[in-house]
């Protein structure tokens, strides 16, 4: 697609909600998930760049960041374990 048909369509989205106006609850749930799934890709990130030196490596995909940003430190663990023992 060419950038002005996708710009086009964003303005006029924008200009749709702006009109019609958001729904709040379910746009801070989405929001507040996708925070949670780069924070999950940032422990992941942070463990990997760490873990290098001991031979831990756990893949960065959405599925292993949405573990770790929900679950947090202990997701991590879990992930640090699965891909120690089981695979």
């Amino acid at each position: 697609m060419s950038p002005i048909v996708i710009i086009s369509i964003v303005s006029g989205l924008i200009i749709l909600l702006l009109i019609i106006g958001t729904p709040i609850k379910p746009l801070r749930f989405v929001g507040q998930g996708l925070i949670k799934i780069v924070i999950g890709a940032l422990f992941l990130f942070f463990l990997n760049a760490i873990g290098t030196k001991y031979g831990i490596h756990v893949p960065i995909n959405i599925a292993t960041s949405t573990v770790s940003g929900i679950l947090g430190i202990p997701g991590v663990v879990a992930l640090v374990a699965i891909q120690h023992y089981v695979l």
